[in-house]
């Protein structure tokens, strides 16, 4: 066992080739947190750490993940409020020494840096579910299933009748927080002819609504199905999603990552570097 570094909402635990964080249980703590539970966070997985002052007497370590690592931030896609972030450990500003003393040594630690090339922290484990505002979502590991409910799926949907996607057949997941507009989660087909219409209309989509699909149970479903994609892909996940890249999905994207930085949900420099991103992908 390593030093132990508590904060508010969640410890963390420094051991010599990860970082544990283990989430605290109670109502002021984010649910996605409690649904989350722990996350173990390898070394070669964090690229850089940040201490900097915090809301109302406080301080904030970041551990600053490299792209790719971890299927939640990969299917977060940058929508995650700053207080939503799993990787941020707000401690009292009375304890920032300490905190700069844990910071300087996993620096020290770290090796690498830049994309990775799969995922190297673990994601939620299967079996999985949640309600949606047109469908139950279900993942077992090996497949998803969409079974739609009289009272929200579209005609469309109906006649298309409930739906089961093996991973072999699926090239991605997109998620869109039900914390912002039009939210839904679609699955990304191989065998996709165009773009994706839209997502009540769409059979391999369920829908987001007050109440129905929120993040703690929505996100870790998306990034457990990502990583069982990735799992399934011959080639490695980045060379796959960049050749199947549409350019109405990228402007889409680009536009929904614009409504989050005018929201202030997404900081100056979070938007010009995924929208660097974007770009390079087309």
């Amino acid at each position: 066992m390593g030093d132990v570094l508590a904060g508010f909402h969640a410890a963390w635990e420094f051991e010599s080739d990860s970082v544990l964080i283990r989430y605290e249980r109670g109502i002021r703590t984010p649910k996605l947190f409690q649904a989350l539970g722990e996350r173990r966070v390898p070394l070669e997985a964090i690229e850089g750490v940040t201490l900097t002052p915090g809301r109302r007497g406080t301080v904030v370590l970041r551990a600053e993940l490299r792209p790719g690592a971890d299927p939640l931030l990969e299917a977060a896609a940058g929508q995650l409020k700053e207080s939503g972030d799993p990787y941020r450990l707000v401690l009292p500003a009375e304890r920032e020494t300490l905190a700069e003393y844990y910071a300087d040594e996993l620096r020290a630690q770290l090796t690498e840096s830049g994309p990775a090339e799969r995922h190297l922290v673990a994601a939620p484990e299967a079996p999985l579910q949640f309600k949606a505002y047109d469908g139950k979502a279900s993942f077992d590991g090996t497949a998803v299933s969409f079974r739609w409910f009289w009272t929200g799926a579209s005609s469309a949907k109906w006649k298309a009748g409930d739906q089961r996607f093996p991973m072999s057949e699926l090239s991605g997941v997109e998620w869109r927080s039900p914390e912002v507009f039009e939210g839904h989660l679609r699955l990304l087909r191989r065998d996709a002819a165009g773009p994706a219409g839209q997502a009540d209309q769409d059979p391999a989509a369920v829908v987001f609504g007050l109440g129905y699909g929120p993040v703690h149970e929505s996100l870790p479903f998306a990034a457990a199905v990502l990583a069982a994609v990735r799992n399934c892909a011959p080639v490695p996940a980045v060379s796959t999603a960049r050749a199947r890249r549409d350019p109405a999905d990228i402007a889409d994207r680009i536009r929904h990552l614009g409504e989050l930085h005018q929201a202030g949900l997404v900081t100056d420099e979070e938007f010009s570097s995924k929208k660097a991103e974007l770009l390079a992908e087309l």
